[in-house]
């Protein structure tokens, strides 16, 4: 009999170390990756009202280029566990690593070029996360989320800021380390949607007004570290 319980204990404790981890609860964590963004820039006609021979509207041809660069992301979040093999997940992430500077420009016939430089920052992430255990130690997610995101831009030293809202896309795969330490790879695709703008100046007896129209998509790739407290 005690042998018989003795083994029955054995097996218990045995059992119980195996048993798969679970990614129920809250965690915290790191990545680190690339993001190439590729954006999307529309200047409308540049219009002078006033007094002079300039008066007019001058329509003008845009470019812009496309960053690609080094990125990064803190995020927390929480999972809930809806049945055994279905996890949902809350979550909101911030990256504070600027973009790298890309060029745009825009020119007239009877004006000119103009140039100048822009770059993405202050990007977040706000998002649900389904999920399903994969084997003893896995977690295999999507992420839908809303995300906003600055655009700067600079021409003659002057720089303004133009803030962009959309919707995200991504999806990954986390596995158990040891204890709640775990590793995590993901890729994740934003859509910013169209924000348009007007600019305006004072040139001695002219003003100048100009509305122009941004957006943008964005794709990166990272890996991480991570805790599921």
């Amino acid at each position: 009999m005690k042998k018989n319980l003795l083994a029955a204990a054995l097996l218990s404790v045995a059992a119980t170390g195996a048993m798969a981890q679970s990614f129920e609860g809250a965690y915290g964590q790191v990545g680190i990756g690339y993001e190439s963004v590729a954006p999307s820039l529309s200047m409308g006609n540049l219009n002078v009202t006033g007094t002079g021979p300039a008066v007019g509207s001058y329509p003008y041809s845009s470019s812009i280029s496309n960053s690609n660069s080094f990125t990064g992301a803190v995020g927390v979040g929480y999972n809930f566990a809806v049945t055994k093999d279905f996890l949902l997940g809350i979550g909101a992430e911030y990256n504070p690593i600027e973009g790298e500077s890309a060029n745009y420009s825009g020119s007239n016939a009877t004006l000119g070029n103009a140039n100048g430089t822009w770059k993405k920052e202050n990007s977040y992430n706000i998002f649900i996360s389904p999920a399903t255990p994969i084997g003893k130690d896995g977690l295999l997610y999507g992420k839908v989320g809303f995300t906003g995101a600055s655009v700067k831009s600079t021409v003659d030293g002057t720089s303004s800021t133009t803030n962009l809202t959309g919707y995200s896309l991504g999806a990954g795969y986390k596995q158990f380390i040891t204890g709640g330490l775990y590793g995590f790879g993901e890729v994740n695709y934003a859509s910013y949607g169209n924000n348009t703008s007007t600019e305006t100046s004072a040139v001695s007896t002219y003003r100048l007004s100009q509305s122009s129209t941004v957006s943008a998509n964005t794709f990166n790739v990272m890996l991480g570290l991570g805790y599921k407290f």
